[in-house]
């Protein structure tokens, strides 16, 4: 078994680049989307601009996180090196949706009711460039985001802010061929409402890393009665099964065995049915004999 610093020099080169690109990409169309924005008065442009932003400082981060954690040793009080950097990243990231999101309602609630002139030409041409480099961007971050909860979190913003670019892109036609001034804030707060409930899963995944509750769909009962059917195995006590950062899910347990059991198959066959059945390659794993005393009296 590989030691978990290769596992994210691995990953991290894996997703390092792309990230990379997209974040220039972004960066450079955020100020000029916030510029148009000023410029022709379109909320929908500053709004996007705004979640380009946080989009940027979603993949700063993410960047950060993968260099920070690729480079730091484990050694010292750092036992679980800086894996964690990647699941604080996609919660900030989460936060960070949730309030432009806000502002955005807000904002538009205010619009809808003193509805302001829009220069529709410049905004349509904007967002329609908007719309290309969130495609770019979209097409960079798919794959890793399959792989890592921190990219994940990079992807989700810009497939929101890809869906932004359309709303702009709509607001801007509804008011050039119809002069309605309402459709800029309209899709601005459509906007805001397409970013909470990505925030709120993304934010509720890392929530789910950060307090060590066991993976979704790991099935606790029945990998208690895989290692319970374990030969030699006379009782399962203390399974406790977490994720660490983005696929590197870890577990401890204590296995009791009768006095006679050798415990050296006892472990190779528990380790095979964690990695190859539950897809957890780091265990510790503590077999005692059932005459052992003192389990018992850890209350926790």
């Amino acid at each position: 078994m590989s030691d978990g610093h290769s596992h994210l020099s691995r990953a991290g080169r894996r997703h390092l680049r792309p990230l990379s690109v997209a974040f220039g990409l972004v960066v450079v169309f955020m100020i000029v989307e916030l510029a148009a924005g000023l410029l022709t008065g379109s909320l929908a442009l500053i709004s996007d601009a705004g979640h380009m932003a946080t989009d940027a400082l979603g993949l700063g981060m993410a960047i950060a996180a993968i260099v920070a954690g690729d480079r730091a040793a484990t050694g010292g009080s750092r036992t679980y090196g800086l894996y964690r950097l990647e699941i604080l990243a996609a919660l900030a990231n989460a936060v960070l949706l949730f309030a432009v999101a806000a502002y955005v309602i807000f904002e538009a609630v205010r619009r809808l009711r003193e509805p302001t002139e829009v220069l529709t030409t410049p905004m349509l041409l904007v967002a329609g460039i908007g719309l290309l480099v969130n495609l770019i961007g979209w097409r960079l971050l798919r794959t890793g985001s399959r792989e890592s909860i921190n990219v994940k979190g990079a992807y989700l913003e810009v497939v929101a802010d890809l869906a932004g670019s359309v709303g702009v892109i709509a607001a801007a036609v509804i008011m050039i061929f119809t002069g309605w001034r309402h459709a800029d804030p309209l899709f601005a707060a459509l906007i805001g409402l397409f970013i909470l409930p990505r925030a709120w899963r993304l934010g509720n995944q890392a929530l789910r890393v950060l307090v060590q509750a066991a993976p979704v769909g790991m099935d606790l009962d029945h990998l208690r009665r895989d290692l319970w059917a374990v030969d030699g195995v006379v009782d399962v006590h203390d399974l406790h099964v977490w994720t660490l950062t983005s696929e590197m899910d870890v577990a401890t347990v204590h296995l009791m065995t009768g006095t006679a059991t050798d415990p050296h198959p006892v472990l190779d066959e528990a380790r095979s049915i964690l990695e190859d059945d539950y897809d957890i390659a780091h265990a510790t794993l503590q077999v005692e004999p059932d005459t052992h005393q003192g389990c018992s009296e850890i209350s926790w």
